[in-house]
């Protein structure tokens, strides 16, 4: 497996190896050994499994307040989504930036998502099964998000929803503003 940074420290696309043939492909999605080679030290906890029926589903930018900060590993194993990830770590150069990555089926391309990021996914493609694993139980009282349109984070959904009205959550209808948030993540430069 290699992994790489996109813009942000500690935030990594990771590319396994794929063995296809005409029976179809074997990876390998977890090795404790091999993601601790890549700087990758947490110890997941849970496994969620998430389908969305529609294109246009946008879930986020969800998050887990301290003491209870998840890092996640999340992938597509059906269907694509734009991935997109804002760093909310107070002190980094790249706070409330916003990076995006495709991840899809047919790409098997996982992010690492550290703690003091939000997270937020748009399928792209109908019947889409998105995975993660965190690093930490969900905890509804340290549930968080800020909401998917802050023109605060210049995220330019409309170049992938081509005019369409995104498909939310009523909670995800609510969330807050950056601006309004008083993030309680710091950034540690290594």
């Amino acid at each position: 497996m290699q992994g790489y940074e996109i813009g942000f420290p500690d935030l990594l696309v990771l590319e396994p190896k794929i063995f296809q043939d005409e029976r179809g492909f074997f990876l390998e999605s977890y090795n404790r050994e091999t993601f601790r080679q890549l700087g990758i030290e947490c110890e997941f906890v849970q496994d969620n499994h998430a389908y969305s029926k529609e294109i246009g589903v946008l879930r986020g930018f969800h998050f887990q307040l301290p003491p209870a900060a998840q890092a996640k590993l999340v992938w597509v194993t059906r269907g694509e989504v734009l991935d997109v990830v804002v760093d909310l770590r107070k002190g980094s150069p790249m706070y409330g930036k916003c990076r995006q990555v495709v991840l899809s089926a047919t790409n098997f391309k996982r992010m690492f998502i550290p703690k003091g990021f939000g997270h937020a996914y748009l399928t792209t493609m109908p019947d889409t099964e998105f995975q993660y694993k965190v690093d930490a139980p969900y905890t509804p009282e340290l549930d968080c998000g800020i909401a998917w349109d802050d023109p605060g984070m210049a995220m330019d959904w409309n170049s992938v929803l081509k005019g369409r009205t995104p498909i939310l959550s009523e909670k995800d209808k609510t969330l807050i503003k950056l601006a309004d948030f008083d993030s309680p993540f710091t950034y540690e430069e290594s």
